[in-house]
């Protein structure tokens, strides 16, 4: 009997026999067309339900009214159009075993007036939106009568779509929660002031879902238990919400979260990054759970089955959401039936995920570059027809992919790493404390190499003659980037953000740190200097601090960097470094006014990124069939790699990762992924 066992149990919603207690909670990743679910949406969840998961939930806060906004890319249950392609969805995850509820909501307020229909968001109150900087209007009477309308119509749709259950969304900042919340919610009339005149249109909207939905599908609740917030819901108030919720008798579970949306603080704490404690909010859970009759379920940080099966042990929830679980491992519950958890590849919680879309971009994994890419790349990578030899110099994340993925096709694989560990520059930015987790991305490639056969070699500085020692048929150049500290007068008194994180030196009293990149290596440097610094000045010639940080991981920056008294200056480019009576002068110029200022430092430390590594690639060309050139219209369509060049040349040679150019650790793994696969 396996310690997870009591996961893989069955459990009932109304109608529906879930397989597992696992479930994918809804969340928007961007991947919809026009706010609809295409191929790409559809092979994103049908993925999930292959990998063995109980219940999918698409459509994070999916839109039931032509003007709620979707700054994020949320599908629409607003127009018939969008029924035929829900129940194409629907029923590609139902072939495979898995149930699929649809998240729905109305933004209210959360969101831009100048996107979309342009139409102006509403509210409760005349309450400004800090995210999406909106000021919305005051509902009127009509308001509530059309959104109900849409809510009861959204409801209907959602059958004809073939879904098994709908949640609304009383959390995430969206309408529900905006009447909830003394923090927003202002009125003076039946729908403002105490809390049974605030959950007044929260319940008139589970009403109208129900209408539309019938007696037969599940109907379920996200809410949060706490906003963390001035002014905002506490727990005990939280917890008469979910009494009346499960009251009102129309629903079947509640979905607990916890804080809120309202600033980037709060939001970075609704979805707590690495470093933070598993499971931070499991109690607040549990404490609902006490004092309802409905199930619970919950999703958090809950990223190993450990936390999840003592979660459902221990009675403190029902049903576990292992949601970033699944999108870095899409595959998680199917390993787990199969006695393969040691294969299973773990979250490490960076939350790329979510601050990609928060960046306008897609949602995809830090580690798992499939996800989100099901049409193209494989989670499970199939065997070649022809076993060949590949060696790989590089140990670094890139380089331990590319040896993964050609092991997995069967290749006999050799890997090279001059350090005598390898993981490359993600041992460097793992120093910063509460970003080591970020060594579980090297250490999970580097044991699934040792257990695919892969022959690894660390320590060894590779040169022509030893790559050529193993007769190679495809050599991979994986060996990364050096630090660059950028073009500045005097570059020779300045140390790199390798040299600080990597303990090469001292750290000294007074630090000026540049950060000409604005990317997490910049800022986490400056986060590690500033434990250790006496004084810390940052500056960076963005308009603010770490401007290609996540979204839920700048406030976490920010908040260590403030509470040391750090001093952070924007809009200043750092031009000259020279000695001076034992210390260094800074000159530096303002991007706007081009004034300069001077400062008196003991040290200085520059981010420019990287450049790459590329002697050994250079030396390797001359000996190489393609003489080093990708042919990337094969790349992109999924085809092997046979620009032949040289015919007299001896392998096939290619570059990943850093050793092309400076990147992150997101686009290494996907070089070498979508490279090796075809080999």
């Amino acid at each position: 009997m396996s310690a997870y066992d009591i996961l893989l149990q069955p459990f009932n919603l109304r109608n529906l026999t879930l397989r597992n207690r696992i479930v994918s909670t809804a969340h928007a990743p961007g991947y919809s067309v026009q706010s609809i679910a295409g191929e790409r949406y559809r092979r994103y969840h049908e993925e999930k339900a292959r990998g063995g998961v109980a219940l999918t939930m698409i459509g994070g806060s999916t839109a039931v009214s032509p003007d709620a906004a979707a700054p994020f890319g949320q599908l629409t249950l607003a127009e018939d159009r969008a029924i035929p392609h829900m129940k194409e969805l629907t029923d590609s995850v139902h072939a495979h075993g898995a149930a699929v509820f649809c998240q729905i909501s109305h933004a209210g307020r959360r969101g831009r007036w100048d996107s979309g229909a342009w139409i102006t968001p509403v509210g409760p109150s005349a309450v400004r939106e800090a995210q999406h900087r909106s000021f919305p209007k005051e509902m009127e009477p009509w308001d509530f009568d059309r959104i109900l309308q849409d809510f009861q119509d959204a409801g209907q749709r959602a059958v004809a779509a073939g879904l098994d259950g709908l949640e609304l969304l009383f959390g995430g900042g969206q309408i529900g929660m905006q009447f909830l919340s003394p923090a927003v919610n202002r009125r003076m009339d039946e729908y403002g002031g105490i809390l049974e005149n605030r959950l007044r249109f929260p319940l008139q909207i589970v009403e109208a879902v129900r209408r539309g939905l019938g007696d037969q599908l599940v109907l379920g609740v996200r809410i949060t238990a706490d906003e963390f917030f001035e002014h905002g819901l506490e727990q005990p108030e939280c917890i008469e919400i979910a009494k009346a919720l499960s009251a009102s008798g129309q629903i079947d579970y509640l979905n607990v979260m916890a804080s809120t949306v309202y600033n980037w603080r709060a939001a970075s704490m609704s979805m707590p990054s690495m470093g933070t404690p598993l499971a931070p909010y499991l109690p607040m859970a549990a404490a609902i759970k006490e004092q309802i009759a409905l199930p619970v379920m919950h999703a958090n940080r809950i990223i190993d089955f450990s936390t999840a099966a003592r979660a459902i042990e221990d009675g403190m929830i029902d049903l576990v959401g292992m949601t970033r679980a699944q999108i870095a491992d899409p595959h998680i519950v199917r390993k787990l039936m199969e006695g393969r958890v040691s294969d299973i590849r773990p979250c490490v919680g960076a939350n790329y995920c979510i601050s990609r879309i928060y960046a306008g971009g897609e949602s995809l994994c830090l580690q798992n570059p499939a996800t989100g890419r099901e049409a193209s790349l494989p989670h499970d990578v199939p065997k070649a027809d022809t076993p060949r030899n590949v060696v790989v110099v590089g140990g670094g994340v890139a380089g331990l992919e590319a040896a993964r993925v050609s092991a997995e096709r069967g290749h006999k694989v050799t890997l090279i790493e001059a350090e005598p560990r390898a993981g490359g520059q993600v041992n460097i930015a793992a120093h910063v404390t509460w970003r080591q987790d970020l060594q579980t991305v090297p250490q999970w490639l580097e044991d699934q190499c040792r257990k695919l056969g892969v022959d690894i070699w660390l320590g060894y500085m590779a040169d022509t003659a030893m790559v050529e020692r193993f007769d190679p048929d495809i050599v991979v150049v994986a060996t990364g980037g050096y630090p660059s500290v950028g073009e500045i007068e005097g570059d020779e008194h300045v140390y790199s953000s390798w040299d600080i994180l990597g303990g090469r030196v001292a750290i000294a009293e007074n630090v000026l740190m540049f950060d000409d990149q604005g990317a997490d290596s910049g800022i986490s440097c400056a986060d590690y200097l500033a434990q250790r610094a006496k004084t810390l000045e940052v500056i960076t010639p963005e308009r603010h601090l770490g401007v290609e940080a996540g979204a839920y991981n700048f406030p976490v920056y920010l908040q260590n960097l403030y509470s040391k008294g750090v001093r952070i200056t924007p809009d200043m480019r750092l031009l000259s470094v020279k000695p001076q009576d034992g210390k260094l002068r800074v000159t530096m110029r303002n991007e706007y006014t081009l004034e300069q200022d001077t400062r008196l430092v003991d040290q200085v430390v520059c981010d420019n990124g990287t450049l790459p590594v590329d002697d050994l690639y250079d030396e390797l060309k001359p000996a190489s069939k393609n003489l080093g050139a990708t042919d990337h219209k094969a790349l992109m369509e999924g085809r092997p790699q046979t620009l032949i060049s040289n015919p007299d040349g001896k392998y096939m040679l290619f570059r990943v990762g850093d050793a092309v150019a400076s990147r992150n650790i997101h686009a290494a793994l996907l070089d070498s992924l979508r490279l090796c696969k075809d080999f």
